[in-house]
């Protein structure tokens, strides 16, 4: 597999001086194109600030990116916009959905922002859609649609226009654990079949089943680096929230990070 992204001695510090505050520090990682890794860590470990330069809206203050050999350091800030456009897909926790537009207007919109005339969006979009399981919600507006179903018309919208790298930050933060599971193996399914470079945030370590890497940060620094699928399972597997993950002994780590409790959602029973 070649490499989709390549994250050297990524450094990214706010403030100055005796203020000065490192939040990202000395990161270093490549992710390969149809590799799916979990980005994990607590609260204030560096995770949104690395997250954000991956997504060209911060540049680091030390190192460098390259998303598809591009350096995106070198970007001016109109070229580093359309890159980010044409390159990059997202997915966040609050689907950002546009809520006066239809599931099919929604995905079909990133296609038209990249100058795709109007007949071959709605063409791609439909197509992601169904192949998402949404053929019967092409014509609903998200006030319509179940936590689950926003969420995967966020995937296809991240992934119409045939993005090098996706970003996906806590998408499953809002649903139930049965609808997040199925968001989550979803997004694997697709980044795999697509040859994407994908990047989950998660704290809830439930949702790394179907990742080929897990990625521990702490304090801006990367600790841990888990592709043994023997422990992805027995990392994902585990259910006693709150509690220090073990991993196996006939394994080769070990990471203590919490669980996070189970979210609770009000919208509908349906996915």
């Amino acid at each position: 597999m070649t490499t989709a992204l390549e994250i050297t001695k990524v450094s990214k510090i706010y403030g100055k001086g005796d203020n000065a505050v490192k939040a990202v520090d000395q990161v270093s990682l490549d992710v390969k194109a149809g590799e799916f890794i979990a980005l994990v860590g607590p609260s204030g470990s560096g995770k949104t600030s690395l997250l954000a330069m991956l997504a060209a809206l911060l540049s680091p203050s030390e190192g460098s990116i390259f998303i598809d050999n591009s350096d995106l350091r070198k970007m001016a800030e109109k070229e580093r916009t359309r890159f980010r456009r044409e390159k990059i897909g997202f997915t966040f926790q609050a689907n950002n959905l546009v809520p006066y537009l239809t599931a099919l207007e929604n995905v079909s919109l990133m296609l038209k922002l990249n100058n795709v005339g109007n007949k071959e969006s709605i063409q791609k979009a439909e197509q992601i859609l169904v192949r998402l399981g949404l053929e019967d919600r092409l014509s609903s507006f998200p006030r319509q649609l179940s936590g689950g179903q926003k969420q995967r018309v966020a995937i296809a919208r991240a992934l119409v226009h045939n993005p090098s790298l996706v970003l996906a930050d806590e998408p499953t933060a809002s649903l139930d654990t049965d609808r997040a599971y199925q968001v989550v193996k979803t997004f694997s399914d697709l980044i795999h079949e697509q040859g994407r470079a994908g990047i989950m945030v998660t704290h809830d370590l439930r949702m790394t089943k179907h990742v080929d890497k897990i990625v521990q940060m702490v304090d801006g620094k990367i600790v841990n680096i888990i592709s043994n699928q023997i422990e992805i399972e027995a990392l994902s597997a585990n259910d006693s929230f709150g509690m220090p993950i073990q991993i196996p002994q006939n394994t080769s780590s070990q990471l203590n990070i919490p669980l996070a409790p189970p979210p609770t959602v009000s919208t509908p029973a349906r996915v």
